[in-house]
């Protein structure tokens, strides 16, 4: 057989093995992922914009933790800002506080000898989302993008920041990085430590969610809020709700905007019955493909009546939700298909006047270090706008 037939062959079953990987994995996730609705919570929140401020504040509450630090991220680089925050959790762990560390199996960026060390001073440490058998394509692309500290089970935090110098302003292309995270205290911190040990059963096999001494005694605090983890799945269900209920406004504020077909045309319809619609998207891009995928998108809504901004000062990583000015949605979901269709997320709902206020004054910023697009900043690059489209799932 001529070798062009076998090499022609061999890419047909590979890509005959990738769709079937792909769908039946699909399948699999869907019928296991979880569903469950958490409550609304009073809790206590800050939010942090800025990475300085943050880490500053997180590796203090991390210094005088007595009992136990429960931290997930989708990123933890092996980085000077990451290697004081792995210094950290060392000299608790030595000083006896347990420590569990959960770091995503694509995200991780720690070496051996780093994890190693972390091991070696008592740190428990695992990987999520491991590839698993049989479907390795699949589960390889389903990313736990969550970002989860709880510090003695009563102070937490959630939001878009990993653990890496670029986070902290010191990437010269992406520097300053804009994002959104949030410091929680209250009775909502329990959903929080919930979530964490339950993605720490699933990727480190030990279930921990019967310690009682996990789940101290919480006062309410002044700010209703609800956690929304997702799965794969109820995000686009959830985002779809809030922009079909939209009376009057709906901001988005996103580094990737890939909204799904049906969020897609949700928002062309608010947009019809007279909701104003404004979008916030970095300039400046840290992956390939991210800005053509959204531009058939970005100028369709444009055309509808929609406005569109650009960020300025640095890269805008923030991911938010804000409708009518009375729910407001933070946390780690981008508006992208992988956010809504593979990666697991961890959001919260704040249904707080005041605090949106807050949140507003920041929007208010961040619109002011922008500039308001127009049609010729997204012009037609064909052949990358078809290449993104085709992996846009995935990206």
């Amino acid at each position: 057989m001529d070798f062009g037939w076998i090499l022609l062959a061999l890419i047909a079953g590979l890509a005959l093995w990738i769709y079937a990987d792909f769908l039946f994995g699909r399948k699999k996730h869907l019928d296991s992922a979880k569903t469950n609705t958490l409550p609304v919570r009073e809790s206590d929140l800050t939010i942090f914009t800025e990475g300085p401020k943050l880490f500053e504040n997180l590796f203090s509450e991390l210094k005088n933790a007595k009992q136990h630090i429960h931290i997930l991220f989708y990123i933890v680089k092996d980085d000077k800002i990451s290697q004081e925050f792995i210094s950290i959790l060392k000299e608790r762990a030595k000083a006896g506080v347990e420590v569990r560390l959960l770091v995503d199996w694509v995200g991780s960026g720690l070496k051996r000898e780093t994890i190693s060390s972390l091991k070696a001073a008592g740190v428990e440490f695992a990987l999520s989302q491991m590839p698993k058998l049989p479907f390795l394509f699949y589960t390889s692309q389903v990313r736990n993008h969550r970002k989860i500290t709880v510090i003695d089970g009563s102070i937490a935090y959630l939001g878009g920041f990993n653990i890496g110098k670029e986070y902290n302003n010191q990437e010269p292309k992406l520097s300053p990085w804009r994002d959104y995270h949030l410091k929680m205290t209250g009775e909502g911190v329990v959903d929080l430590q919930t979530e964490f040990l339950e993605d720490w059963h699933a990727a480190a096999k030990v279930n921990l969610l019967q310690n009682k001494t996990y789940f101290p005694s919480l006062e309410k605090g002044t700010v209703k809020q609800q956690l929304v983890p997702t799965e794969g799945i109820l995000l686009e269900e959830l985002m779809s709700d809030l922009i079909s209920k939209a009376k009057t406004s709906i901001f988005i504020g996103t580094p990737y905007f890939i909204p799904s077909k049906r969020i897609f045309g949700l928002l062309r319809e608010a947009i019809s019955r007279g909701v104003s619609v404004t979008i916030l998207v970095p300039l400046v891009s840290d992956h390939i493909l991210v800005k053509e995928a959204s531009y058939p998108y970005l100028r369709t809504l444009i055309k509808d009546g929609a406005e569109v901004y650009q960020f300025l000062n640095g890269f805008y990583h923030a991911k938010i939700l804000l409708v009518d000015d009375e729910i407001c949605d933070i946390g780690t979901a981008n508006f992208d298909k992988r956010s809504m269709f593979l990666n697991y997320e961890l959001n919260c709902l704040i249904y707080n006047g005041d605090f949106i206020k807050k949140v507003k004054r920041i929007l208010t910023e961040d619109i002011l270090n922008s500039r308001k697009a127009a049609l010729d900043d997204f012009k037609h690059a064909l052949l990358k706008e078809k290449a993104a489209s085709t992996i846009s799932y995935f990206l």
